[in-house]
């Protein structure tokens, strides 16, 4: 398998990784402009740039350039520093490119619905995949969601069994109901998403909380939900409020941590203080 077939098979099973590509070269070194190192999550390496501290020195810089997300230029005397003296007669500058290969970002959305449907819209020219599950086969179908990853149409309790988020996915929760929304966050919270997300009212999220706290889901985990969803810009209609969304998906997915976050942390805060209520079926 050559390098890019190993970057095609890394970004499938949704993991990290960074490219090493030799960019610019003068004088004598122990490789040749164009050389590639693929350095994966877990540490290992594939291909080479020439080895010995130069080597090194580029694998390391590849595990932050996972963390940060962003690209980065290395240069190379081995002229001048001693440390990259390899017994080798060698006696250039070599420029290292680096870049990060991040997973397919992959957003479940879990309801058909108008608004999932400008959320798929949205999603989809944001560069995410997307895969639709909904139990009514009329809206979870290819003619409103024609280049959907997946689709299920069935009972949401059967797909849940069948999907497996990993640490790249998004889970969106805007089904028809309290009763599914509720289904849907109980299982997505024991999972390793990126982000999830859920469509309602701050007195909707409180009544949830409390059905799922007195199940015994500690708090600590209904805190990594971001609810009510999206950005705080004021959206009312179905497209305000995909853009809404999908924006905050974004902000997610670059790092960025902007005061319009509507983390659950604050409903947390509110159903500390919120006198009992009865959750309604």
């Amino acid at each position: 398998m050559d390098i890019f077939e190993e970057i095609v098979e890394l970004r499938r099973a949704g993991r990290r990784g960074a490219l090493a590509t030799i960019v610019n070269v003068r004088g004598s070194i122990p490789s040749f402009e164009s050389a590639k190192m693929l350095v994966r999550d877990d540490g290992s390496i594939s291909g080479t740039i020439g080895g010995g501290c130069v080597e090194a020195e580029v694998w390391q810089a590849a595990r932050e350039v996972m963390e940060e997300e962003k690209p980065r230029s290395l240069t190379f005397n081995l002229n001048n520093d001693p440390k990259y003296d390899s017994g080798l007669v060698c006696g250039g500058t070599l420029e290292v490119y680096l870049e990060p290969l991040l997973p397919v970002q992959i957003v479940y959305l879990f309801g058909a619905g108008h608004v999932s449907v400008n959320v798929y819209r949205a999603a989809r020219m944001a560069g995410f995949e997307v895969v639709v599950v909904d139990d009514r086969e009329s809206y979870a179908n290819r003619d409103r969601f024609p280049d959907a990853k997946d689709i299920y149409a069935d009972d949401f309790s059967r797909v849940l069994s069948q999907i497996a988020p990993n640490q790249s996915s998004y889970l969106i929760i805007v089904t028809r109901g309290h009763r599914e929304d509720m289904r849907v966050l109980r299982w997505g919270v024991d999972t390793p998403a990126r982000y999830i997300g859920m469509i309602g009212s701050q007195r909707k999220v409180i009544v949830i909380y409390k059905r799922l706290e007195s199940e015994g889901i500690a708090p600590e985990k209904l805190a990594r939900v971001y609810a009510p969803i999206g950005l705080e810009i004021g959206a009312i209609t179905p497209e305000e409020i995909a853009i809404a969304i999908v924006a905050e998906l974004i902000a997610i997915r670059r790092g960025a941590s902007p005061g319009g976050h509507k983390r659950s942390v604050k409903a947390l805060q509110i159903l500390e203080n919120a006198h009992d209520q009865v959750f309604q079926e």
